[in-house]
């Protein structure tokens, strides 16, 4: 038999199948669909920088703030992986809706962040503040743990730590989100999770999203403080961060100093106080303007 009567009828089946495939209705995806499902890459790009040297150096060991007597108390909730999760909570002292999701640095939810929780409570006035554990108890106290946890972390355990805590909040919650470092990237990530309940987030010096179409699903205003020493994310970064929120039609204000990274954590041995006052008053401004 001639090779070609043998093939012909394999390629007519082929060409059939495929202008089946090709006709066959498919289900419409919706862009948030999509969105939701994207792999975060910014979180990934952030974990392989974080497990190096050159990033431990830009974290010198903290100086442990004191454990005095807190405003607020430890409290668990479900993640929207159905495992428990935990944090530490002011609650308002008259009923509010409106919740501040204070997220940690890259050493954990030490001290140091219970003390900003309090001062945010104190100074934002009628409004529920929960500082979110997103490493499930572990604390690190040297650039070494640091390292050591974040190659451990499950970016889909994050994820759902702070999907848990929106949830927490209630379904008519207004959210709101500040942190630093590792937290400032969560906080511009919470404000892309809580969709329609964001209403406003407060990014101190950590990675920006990269993705346009995740930047598009923002739904409330965001501001940055930046360093323009900083080397993660570095003065480029930002400008790309900038521009991708322009072409994502999103509205963002930045504010930049003269200082490194962490120069906002009185607990950092580069602490700029002076920066440190000037954004704090912006980023509580800008909350209560919200």
């Amino acid at each position: 038999m001639h090779p070609l009567k043998t093939v012909f009828p394999l390629l007519l089946a082929v060409a059939t199948m495929a202008s089946w495939w090709t006709d066959k209705p498919h289900d419409e995806v919706r862009r948030d669909d999509a969105v939701a499902c994207m792999p975060m890459e910014s979180f990934e790009a952030y974990r392989r920088e974080a497990v190096t040297e050159p990033f431990g150096s830009l974290h010198p060991a903290p100086k442990s703030a004191k454990a005095t007597e807190r405003l607020g108390k430890s409290i668990r909730f479900k993640g929207s992986d159905g495992v428990e999760a935990g944090g530490y909570f002011i609650s308002s002292k008259k009923p509010s809706k409106r919740w501040l999701i204070v997220i940690q640095e890259w050493w954990g939810l030490n001290e140091n962040i219970k003390e900003e929780a309090d001062r945010y409570y104190t100074d934002l006035g009628d409004m529920n503040v929960i500082a979110v554990d997103m490493y499930d108890g572990k604390v690190a106290e040297t650039p070494d743990s640091a390292m050591k946890i974040m190659r451990s972390v499950d970016q889909k355990r994050l994820k759902a730590i702070i999907e848990g805590a929106v949830a927490h909040a209630g379904r008519k919650a207004s959210i709101y989100s500040v942190g630093w470092c590792f937290g400032g990237m969560w906080s511009l990530q919470t404000a892309i999770l809580a969709g329609t309940k964001a209403k406003g987030a407060v990014m101190f010096y950590g990675r920006p999203e990269t993705d346009i179409e995740r930047l598009k699903s923002i739904q409330c205003d965001v501001i940055g403080f930046f360093g323009n020493l900083d080397s993660s994310p570095s003065p480029a970064m930002v400008k790309a961060f900038e521009e991708n929120m322009r072409t994502a039609g999103r509205n963002l204000t930045v504010h930049r100093y003269e200082a490194g990274h962490g120069f906002a954590n009185p607990s950092n041995p580069k602490f700029d106080r002076q920066a440190t006052e000037d954004s704090y008053a912006k980023a509580i401004a800008f909350l209560k303007s919200h």
